[in-house]
């Protein structure tokens, strides 16, 4: 089984204003952590598991903790960059073949074939395609 996985964070390329000092470096010019890159993956992994493997497997530093009031794990920070970094309303959001799940990323289960894209927004979503939260 494969998947297809990016990261980005080019919404802040836009916002280097509102970044917090000292992580410019972190921050690729293209915006670029990942590009798409197809990676197999095993039956019943989730977007956390490919993400943890990809990321272990390119050495991009990933920190991520468990949340036990939602049961989840939650990633907090991708190539030092945070939530928070980049104002009050950035952090790292995924989503499934463009579709943002409203659930933590290690509950949704992949099937052959699907686009994972982890994405820095700067804005809650709105930024990166997610307007769940304003419509």
């Amino acid at each position: 089984m494969t998947c297809t996985i990016s990261i980005s964070c080019a919404s802040i390329l836009d916002n280097m204003d509102k970044l917090e000092k000292g992580k410019e470096e972190f921050v690729p010019s293209d915006g670029w952590i990942l590009e798409p890159t197809e990676v197999e993956f095993t039956e019943g992994d989730s977007v956390f598991d490919v993400l943890l493997a990809v990321c272990r497997a390119a050495d991009i530093h990933m920190e991520h903790s468990y949340t036990p009031l939602y049961g989840s794990e939650y990633v907090e920070g991708i190539n030092q960059l945070y939530e928070f970094d980049c104002g009050d309303l950035s952090g790292w959001m995924y989503n499934v073949d463009s579709w943002f799940p409203n659930y933590g990323c290690d509950k949704y289960i992949l099937s052959d074939g699907e686009t994972i894209q982890w994405v820095y927004t700067c804005d809650l979503g709105r930024d990166v395609g997610d307007n769940s939260m304003w419509e």
